[in-house]
């Protein structure tokens, strides 16, 4: 095989050298495209006639044809080429579909030639006018050729060059040239984000951007990576979340803010695990996780619509109705229902890692609490949530940002929402007590201690002295964007909306598959 793709590569090198022997530049700075292949079918289409001018065949390209048509010039990558003698056709594609380019001798004269140097792969600009052939396909004809980019490497095969994953992934340029339907999920993942943005923007929010290096990693659990700064001779860490940033803004004056930006976690990577992900946040004064929740099922069913006309979305073997309202359960309820564990019957830890063992639960010696818990919800309650569905009233040692639940001591005004078993969303009534928020972050560092391969939320003075100057209730929201995509893209893997997911470095140990990249 290696012999074979260095004899493909030498064939290539000598059809360019021949090109620049020829006087051909194969990298010229600049082609002026007049449409794309979209538009200029679909010009050519609303412009013919129904029928033909009597004695003429309009619609059909033959060496006598009298059709007048305006010239156009058109680029794209040469996905097939059918050469036969004096006519050539040639498959153009660019970003918008593709279009057929006839070549026929007796117009191109010397420039026919150069067909003996092209390479499916290479860029080709056409100029000429667009026609419909005897098959009825549009095209169209060339008057002139420019090569625009000389292919050095052949494309893959697209029923068994790409069959591994990891190629697929690792070069995503190659995914795309031989599957250009995939470029679909990653249209439709745009005008996810875009959607998001009118919706917010519709309703008054201002969309602001915080910092990505921080002194203190805080908002969230999660591991940080970590850099040096030279110049300031400081450590510094990649955001987990722009948290507790954005409710400095609150705290500032502003009611209702948003960001939409990638946040880092050194973290495992899997079907819906990436170390660095798009990260939705926003911050209303004056709302609470209630308001939160109708504002999100009412977002989320919103761009459904936009991006894909309806919102009963096919995911798997299911269909995700995402139409509002959306269910609301108790956690503390349902993990009683669906595992038989009543929390509020395990107030000592001990105990509940003994009851979490009992139910098959993989768990250490040592385990804090809202570990525990979490492991239990994702067990028993996740992936049953298949239809869209808000988790409500979490205990506080999983929430130390949020604010406490009245009338029910341990837990707080929190929710999650859940699609096809995933988290989506996550949402507080955010804590604004300042001794209070300060207490519940120096209980997390005790946590930290204790429990030293646990990651728990991080003390940040200096937003504890911005709670202090006062901040409005405030309703919170988190939404994994990546996520959201995959539900309303039909798509099983996180990988498969990320346009370069996180991957090995080649050299760095054996070829990945679907397992290696478990963590």
């Amino acid at each position: 095989m290696p012999e074979r793709e260095d004899g493909l590569l030498g064939s290539r090198q000598t059809k360019l050298n021949r090109l620049r022997e020829r006087g051909v530049d194969p990298y010229p700075p600049r082609f002026r495209r007049t449409a794309d292949a979209a538009a200029a079918i679909a010009a050519f289409e609303a412009a013919e006639p129904v029928e033909p001018a009597p004695g003429v065949e309009f619609r059909i390209a033959h060496p006598d044809a009298a059709v007048e048509t305006p010239q156009h010039s058109l680029a794209g990558r040469i996905m097939s080429m059918r050469v036969m003698g004096r006519a050539a056709f040639l498959d153009l594609r660019d970003g918008s579909g593709t279009v057929q380019a006839m070549l026929r001798q007796n117009l191109l004269g010397e420039d026919y030639d150069l067909l003996k140097d092209l390479d499916l792969g290479d860029f080709l600009g056409v100029t000429g006018p667009m026609l419909r052939t005897r098959t009825g396909q549009v095209s169209i004809e060339a008057h002139t050729l420019t090569l625009l980019a000389k292919g050095m490497r052949p494309l893959p095969e697209k029923w068994h060059g790409l069959r591994d994953v990891e190629i697929r992934y690792r070069q995503r340029y190659l995914d795309l040239i031989a599957d250009p339907e995939i470029m679909t999920a990653f249209a439709q993942r745009s005008r996810v984000i875009s959607g998001i943005r009118r919706f917010l923007d519709g309703r008054g929010f201002l969309e602001v951007d915080t910092p990505i290096l921080v002194p203190v990693a805080a908002g969230a659990h999660a591991r940080p990576f970590d850099t040096h700064h030279n110049a300031l001779n400081q450590r510094l860490y990649l955001r987990i979340a722009t948290e507790l940033y954005l409710k400095r803004l609150i705290v500032g004056g502003f009611d209702k803010v948003y960001e939409l930006g990638r946040v880092f976690r050194n973290e495992g990577i899997d079907q819906d695990h990436n170390p660095e992900f798009t990260l939705l946040e926003s911050y209303e004064a004056y709302a609470d996780y209630h308001q939160v929740m109708e504002m999100v099922e009412s977002m989320i069913s919103t761009v459904a619509m936009e991006v894909r006309g309806t919102m009963q979305i096919p995911y798997g073997e299911e269909v995700i109705d995402f139409t509002p309202p959306w269910p609301r359960l108790q956690l503390k309820d349902e993990l009683y229902r669906r595992s038989g564990v009543d929390l509020d019957a395990y107030p000592e830890d001990a105990a509940l890692v003994r009851k979490a063992a009992d139910l098959g639960l993989e768990v250490g010696p040592r385990e804090s609490r809202g570990r525990l818990i979490d492991k239990l919800v994702s067990t028993f309650i996740e992936p049953n949530l298949v239809q869209p569905t808000f988790l409500l009233d979490y205990p506080e040692v999983m929430s130390p940002l949020a604010k406490a639940k009245p009338g029910l001591p341990g837990y707080v005004e929190r929710f999650e929402a859940f699609a096809a078993g995933m988290e989506i969303a996550n949402s507080y009534t955010e804590l604004n007590d300042p001794a209070v928020q300060r207490a519940r972050f120096e209980e997390q560092e005790s946590i930290r201690q204790l429990y030293q391969d646990e990651e728990v939320d991080r003390l940040d003075e200096d937003f504890l002295t911005a709670l202090e100057y006062g901040m409005p209730p405030t309703g919170g929201l988190g939404v994994g964007i990546d996520r959201l995509a995959m539900l309303l893209t039909g798509q099983a893997s996180i990988r498969d909306v990320l346009l370069f997911p996180q991957m090995r470095r080649l050299g760095a140990g054996a070829n990945m598959d679907e397992q290696d990249i478990q963590d």
